[in-house]
């Protein structure tokens, strides 16, 4: 953290450890992302889709200061370096952004070949090396206390400025734990390390949820990103604020998401 001299806040996410998510590779994993694609819930109604956005865009599942009642987002262009050796693993992240990317509609985010051009730095570790790296990130004390309290298989976190708006995000993602696990890590951490930062139980259709494992990015998370993404959501705006703007906000988003995905009127 002494690395940014601009003012932070420190917040976490991490996807824990799933009793379904701990197999090797092999092709039935990548099956089961294509079993879960075609069983997803892709119909919400306004009311479905603004609790989701605001349970998951406010708040924080784990922050060390500053005040999580505002939204936080990037203003600007969005560039990811992948740190890591194994090149079937950048391959693949290369392809979560790409997708990302396409789906979102103000966002600008690509992958960059140069560290000191990214302000996403994603890690790409080995499972035994996860704690370690926690700690060389945050310290041991708090490495520890992210142990205990999130258990985690692979975090995110970001900083942000006085205006909330995002200056970097950290990713660290396990490599050797099968495709399953690291697609899944990959598009949850990426996702909320671009601003929805905050896990919920209480929404059964977002990846943002302990319980949930996607492996994809779902519909109902295309339009919490594409809400906090448009322009007319200003990093900083509160609560009430947003409620000023989101009817409007939310049908042009609805527009997008189906045109992406090509879903029915």
């Amino acid at each position: 953290m002494p690395r940014y001299r601009f003012p932070i806040l420190l917040v976490l996410a991490a996807a824990l450890a799933l009793t379904d998510a701990v197999m090797p590779a092999t092709a039935g994993e990548i099956a089961a992302i294509a079993s879960r694609q075609r069983h997803e819930k892709k119909v919400f109604t306004d009311t479905e889709i603004v609790e989701g956005f605001f349970k998951t865009a406010f708040g924080a599942e784990y922050h060390l200061a500053g005040r999580v009642d505002r939204i936080r987002k990037y203003d600007g262009p969005v560039r990811v370096f992948a740190d890591g050796t194994r090149a079937d693993r950048k391959a693949q992240l290369a392809k979560v952004i790409a997708d990302i990317g396409a789906k979102v509609r103000h966002l600008d985010i690509a992958m960059t070949d140069r560290n000191e051009t990214a302000n996403v730095l994603v890690k790409l570790v080995r499972d035994h090396d996860l704690y370690p790296t926690i700690a060389s990130f945050y310290g041991s004390e708090r490495a520890r206390e992210i142990k205990s309290s999130l258990d985690p298989q692979c975090l995110s976190g970001f900083r942000k400025n006085e205006s909330y708006e995002i200056q970097h995000s950290d990713v660290i993602l396990t490599v050797d734990n099968g495709d399953f696990v690291f697609l899944d890590c990959a598009y949850e951490e990426l996702l909320q390390a671009l601003g929805p930062i905050n896990d919920t139980s209480s929404v059964p259709w977002t990846m943002f949820n302990d319980s949930v494992s996607m492996g994809f990015f779902d519909v109902y998370d295309q339009y919490i990103l594409n809400l906090l993404y448009d322009p007319r959501i200003k990093a900083g705006m509160t609560v009430q604020e947003v409620r000023t703007v989101l009817p409007d906000v939310l049908a042009d988003v609805r527009t997008w998401v189906k045109q992406v995905n090509h879903l029915p009127e």
